[in-house]
């Protein structure tokens, strides 16, 4: 059994040109805690975590990890300290199984690996564990929510000491979260790990933590233990204000025209997994549409073809009454809108400066919808200096490569562009996967007012209280099917959950 370690930063500061990313900034981890790491996006959380384990190197300060004071110039450093990390976005291998994920992790790898041995000894470890994963099965083909659980796997078959967990439960069902967070707590109460756990969610904070440091602009804002510490206490401290935002404002009533209409959709099996086999959705015009499901059941698959990344079978897809087929040249047509779950991966080139990031929808588009053949390179800049100036986009500089910004202001990015000009159908997938109290707000509050302006929204969501506050309309997928629909308004969440499993 490892025993849990404590690590202490003392005034880290770490610079990007003129960007002070953090400045003298410390805390302190006790072995056999759990402790959170609060703020807003762009609070410099990723950073300070980065240094910790050895992706930067810090400019100022100190970590004391073990009460000794640690040289960590690079991710190998942090492995042999015993620190380790869960990453919120995955870093299996898509192509390789469970168990080669788990066996190729390992620093003592055999030259020749006897599977037979490896998987018998997975199968045993597997049995401590609260929740299974299929260690044959390639990692690719696992949902969101089980990919999730075996990147947490991973770490503690690696038998690390001192764990971040960033955003762990953002793809977990609530019963799959607790779960979870009580064997992680358990843990650390054990004295075999210390958490650290990055999240935006304060009922797990109050429920899961023991003492927190909440970091505002680079700097920190406070610490403390949770039981000193209530809500308005720790969002005063992320965003400078007491409470959150206000629940974003509905208005007006849904319009008779169904401005998308998806009839008979199927798709083909994939990895082992159902294709879709929808019998109709519909959205009309001023309504937000809400899928509600578990993981892994047609959301993405219904993403994809709609966002034309997804070949269907059969079925047909009608936007204002015509055929779509989700080309660029129909989207434009039509003003069809796709903000993507994980949008670094699936709606930016991280390579590419925020500038063009901006500009990627409109780029080739002159007045009146006109083909441009030349690139407007002050229109381009002046665009994106508006964009990053009404979604407050916090960025080193426009012409930086939006790789290197948080998650959060990638999320403003591509929600700024997508939201930019006439909208008249939106679809968005997650859009507030891992954003802060004060982002969440920004972006719900987007999205009700086009809405309100009259644009058809088809949500796309895990977060089951995210479509009980925005959807006028709810449906259920389960397995690539539509099984149950029912207006928002009053609408039961335990029983939007039984069909959601499947229990009809």
């Amino acid at each position: 059994m490892t025993t849990a370690i404590g690590v202490e930063a003392v005034g880290i500061g770490k610079h990007f040109g003129s960007f002070h990313a953090l400045s003298d900034v410390s805390l302190k981890v006790r072995p056999g805690s759990v402790h959170g790491l609060l703020g807003e996006n762009g609070a410099g959380k990723s950073t300070l975590v980065k240094c910790l384990l050895g992706y930067y190197r810090t400019d100022e300060g100190q970590f004391i990890v073990d009460g000794r004071e640690a040289s960590i110039e690079r991710p190998a450093d942090a492995d042999a300290l015993g620190l380790g990390m869960v990453y919120q976005h995955f870093t299996l291998v898509p192509s390789m199984t469970v168990a080669e994920n788990l066996v190729m992790s390992r620093q003592n790898v055999p030259n020749i690996v006897n599977w037979r041995s490896e998987i018998a000894g997975l199968k045993r470890f597997m049995e401590t564990m609260p929740f299974k994963v299929p260690l044959e099965v390639q990692v690719g083909s696992l949902a969101a929510g089980e990919r999730q659980k075996t990147e947490i796997v991973k770490q503690l078959y690696l038998q690390r000491r001192f764990l971040v967990l960033d955003e762990p439960t953002s793809v977990l069902t609530p019963p799959e979260a607790t779960e979870m967070l009580g064997l992680v707590r358990d843990l650390a109460h054990s004295g075999a790990l210390t958490i650290v756990i990055i999240t935006h969610k304060l009922k797990e904070v109050a429920a899961f933590v023991d003492e927190v440091t909440v970091l505002r602009r680079g700097r920190m804002a406070g610490s403390g233990s949770v039981r000193d510490l209530g809500p308005a206490d720790l969002t005063a401290m992320m965003i400078g204000e007491p409470h959150a935002p206000k629940n974003p404002e509905r208005q007006g009533i849904p319009s008779a025209e169904a401005r998308l209409v998806v009839s008979g959709l199927r798709t083909a099996p994939d990895a082992g997994r159902k294709g879709l086999s929808i019998g109709s959705i519909e959205v009309h015009a001023r309504e937000i549409v809400g899928i509600a499901g578990v993981s892994g059941n047609g959301q993405k698959d219904l993403v994809e073809v709609l966002g034309g990344q997804r070949p269907a079978e059969s079925g047909s897809v009608t936007v204002d009454g015509a055929p779509y087929r989700a080309s660029r040249t129909e989207s434009l047509a039509h003003d069809v809108r796709v903000l993507p779950e994980e949008p670094l991966r699936n709606g930016c080139v991280p390579s590419m400066t925020v500038v063009d990031n901006l500009n990627l929808r409109g780029f080739d588009v002159g007045p009146g919808k006109s083909h441009r053949s030349w690139l407007d390179r002050a229109g381009m800049a002046a665009r994106a200096r508006n964009m990053i100036a009404a979604y407050g986009i916090r960025t080193p500089s426009p012409s930086a490569p939006i790789g290197v910004l948080s998650g959060g202001n990638v999320q403003r990015c591509v929600l700024a562009r997508e939201l930019d000009g006439d909208v008249r159908l939106l679809i968005v997938a997650n859009p507030c996967f891992g954003l802060d109290v004060k982002a969440v707000a920004e972006t719900r509050t987007r999205i009700m007012a086009a809405r309100n302006a009259g644009t058809a929204v088809l949500l796309i969501s895990e977060d089951l209280d995210e479509i009980l506050e925005l959807a006028d309309r709810i449906v259920v997928m389960h397995e690539g099917q539509v099984v149950h629909e029912m207006p928002a308004k009053g609408a039961d969440p335990q029983e939007i959950g039984r069909h959601m499993l499947g229990q009809h």
